[in-house]
């Protein structure tokens, strides 16, 4: 397997801190961030022999990271980099070979063979012979990480424009399998004008596809870009959900994403369940 890995540290960017600060800033999905601060510790002092052993959930440490896979590897990059502000933690590519197919694609091939078809035609790349290779680049926000991946041809350069398969059509989160990724918005900022700068800084580079929705009823690109900024927020005052401000979006490469903010008794319930769940697995 031929492996290039290469550690980068992004330059301090006055226009991207501004663009960040000014928006309130955004750390990755949950909400676990602001809560932990008083239980954690005390979850790791349990004395590892009170656990069982056998039990899959002792074995765990939680979520890692996220995955979404890429058409334009330097689009999404800079997105999530530049202006959500995550920080590059490492980059690795080349990935070709027998035991990364088998690994990240068996099932794929077996799904294949079952209906008697070209694993290509399914969208199976040829990692195993170096037809396709695959780039991976993990970006860490304060309480999780993003690993981009791109699968690309063999004579594509590494975090160029095309991918090997083409992306997906139909993006809605009504799809079973379908995931979004949730960015916790701090509770001070102003949401409205967050959505609202997120939209601007994304149209300034570029990406035309960053487009957030809006709670009123608009039927054309023209009256969701006309709604008011008390549009972006969509408030939930019903309980068990009361306390959540949100709104769906989607990213530069089609994907979904969530905003959110979780105030009041929503918060309290998010706080309460870490508890629970950390009381629990201490215990075990």
């Amino acid at each position: 397997m031929s492996h290039q890995q290469e550690t980068i540290v992004q330059p301090d960017n006055p226009d991207r801190r501004a663009i960040i600060r000014a928006a309130g800033g955004a750390a990755i999905g949950g909400f676990a961030v602001a809560l932990t601060a008083n239980t954690t510790a005390s979850a790791q002092e349990t004395p590892a022999a009170i656990r069982d052993p056998g039990l899959l959930s002792a074995r765990l440490q939680g979520i890692q990271h996220f995955g979404l896979t890429v058409q334009n590897m330097t689009r999404a990059y800079e997105f999530y980099t530049e202006v959500l502000g995550g920080t590059e933690v490492f980059r690795h590519g080349d990935f070709q070979g027998d035991a990364v197919q088998n690994t990240l694609l068996a099932d794929q091939e077996i799904l294949a063979k079952q209906q008697g078809v070209n694993p290509r035609t399914i969208g199976v790349p040829d990692l195993r012979d170096g037809a396709q290779r695959l780039d991976v680049r993990f970006i860490q926000f304060d309480n999780v990480v993003i690993e981009l991946l791109q699968y690309r041809d063999a004579d594509q350069p590494m975090g160029g424009s095309k991918s090997f398969a083409e992306p997906l059509e139909h993006m809605s989160p009504a799809f079973p399998r379908m995931m979004h990724i949730c960015f916790y918005v701090r509770d001070d900022v102003d949401f409205n004008q967050f959505i609202a700068d997120l939209e601007a800084e994304s149209a300034r580079r570029g990406m035309t596809q960053v487009r957030a929705n809006r709670i009123i009823r608009v039927s054309t690109e023209e009256e969701r870009k006309a709604a008011p900024l008390s549009a972006n927020t969509n408030k939930v005052t019903v309980a068990p959900s009361d306390g959540w401000e949100l709104i769906y979006c989607k990213g530069p490469e089609g994907e979904q994403l969530e905003f959110v903010k979780a105030l009041g008794p929503v918060k309290k319930r998010f706080a309460d369940g870490l508890q629970a769940h950390l009381a629990v697995a201490g215990a075990k």
